[in-house]
């Protein structure tokens, strides 16, 4: 593999204005840019955290037009970096639904890669909050690993990190690098963040770049923050507190092909029966 490139995660709190969230992003990014990153990567919903459906709705807009989106191409010219905007709500013009949509940029500021959040959230978080991402949110099908200077990433959103079977695929197609760029909700993030991030690290042998939401939002949500880089071999190698600000870490892509090597699990996959047994709710 290639030279070595530093990586930082933004975390943010991000509320329900655009121009605000847009502006606070960007101040993060400089820093980063600053700091010597060369990929930055922003959390899901990085630009929107909405407190109802109807604010979802109202605040989406067609890529082409919309405002964050132009903004951050415009900051990957401005700092050279490569940046993994961790999503956007996105309007398509054949459904009502929107999708939450992540974009790899390169320096030029074009756009190499978009990925829709293929998994969504529906469930019942103990405690009594409750999300129901799919009434409002298109699934992706499809995906995706792009490239870089550096080696391949594969993208993923936030509630796609509990489906290590994707992680699977992803590194088996290429990628060196999985993001997830996340707004983790306090109770399931205490309980989990840590150890599954870890775990599709150790699964793939690749390293994980996290960048995550954190605080409270508009709507009573609060999101876990604890933004993280961990390296082939589970180790954590910078992890953010739960207040906005970016971490910083060195990679070393030779580390992917020593890990892979020692535990080649990703090229071992065999054929075997499914069991015949299954109760209703499988």
């Amino acid at each position: 593999m290639t030279h070595s490139f530093t990586v930082a995660c933004v975390q943010v709190n991000a509320g329900n204005s655009i121009d605000e969230n847009v502006l606070h992003t960007q101040g993060l990014i400089r820093e980063a840019s600053t700091a010597g990153a060369d990929l930055i990567l922003t959390p899901e919903n990085v630009v929107m955290m909405a407190g109802s459906a109807a604010e979802v709705h109202a605040n989406a807009v067609e890529e082409e037009r919309h405002p964050g989106l132009s903004a951050f191409r415009k900051l990957a010219i401005e700092t050279s970096a490569w940046l993994l905007i961790g999503s956007l709500t996105i309007r398509l013009d054949y459904e009502e639904r929107v999708v939450n949509r992540s974009f790899l940029l390169n320096p030029a500021g074009h756009i190499v890669a978009r990925y829709d959040k293929i998994h969504m959230y529906d469930v019942d978080v103990p405690g009594g909050e409750s999300h129901r991402e799919s009434k409002n949110f298109r699934p992706g099908s499809k995906a995706v690993v792009a490239p870089t200077p550096w080696g391949c990433i594969g993208m993923t959103v936030c509630y796609d990190l509990r489906f290590p079977h994707l992680y699977r695929m992803l590194a088996q197609g290429g990628a060196a690098y999985l993001v997830v760029p996340s707004a983790f909700t306090r109770v399931t993030g205490i309980a989990h963040w840590h150890v599954l991030l870890r775990a599709r690290a150790i699964e793939t042998g690749s390293y994980v770049f996290a960048p995550a939401q954190t605080g409270d939002h508009p709507g009573g949500r609060k999101t876990f923050g604890h933004s993280m880089i961990v390296d082939p071999w589970g180790k954590i190698l910078a992890e953010a507190s739960e207040h906005p600000e970016f971490i910083l870490s060195t990679i070393e892509p030779i580390k992917v092909d020593k890990a892979r090597s020692a535990v080649p699990a990703i090229n071992k996959d065999q054929v075997f029966v499914l069991p015949e047994y299954r109760n209703d709710k499988t």
